[in-house]
């Protein structure tokens, strides 16, 4: 089992675009079979990174097919578009 891990910084002014994004991320579940666990907040306390989101997957097959998906890429294009920072981690769980 893969633990993903995703924060992201994003732009100020951008608010609208940070709830679509992370409303859409969150709308992922359920839709592309690989995402065994999604879960995406918002991060508290100033010099935090804005959002998180800790996502598991079966493989890294199954991750990277999760990635190539076009419903993903959609709103990781969103995400693009706004954030300033982004950092992941992958480890097995």
């Amino acid at each position: 089992m893969i633990r993903h891990i995703v924060m992201w910084k994003f732009r100020e002014g951008t608010e609208r675009e940070q709830e679509q994004f992370l409303t859409g991320l969150r709308g992922l579940f359920g839709v592309i079979p690989q995402l065994r666990r999604c879960e995406v907040k918002r991060c508290i306390g100033k010099d935090n990174y804005d959002a998180v989101l800790v996502s598991e997957f079966a493989s890294m097959e199954d991750l990277q097919t999760y990635k190539d998906d076009p419903r993903h890429k959609a709103v990781s294009a969103l995400c693009k578009s706004i954030r300033t920072d982004r950092v992941a981690a992958d480890y097995e769980i």
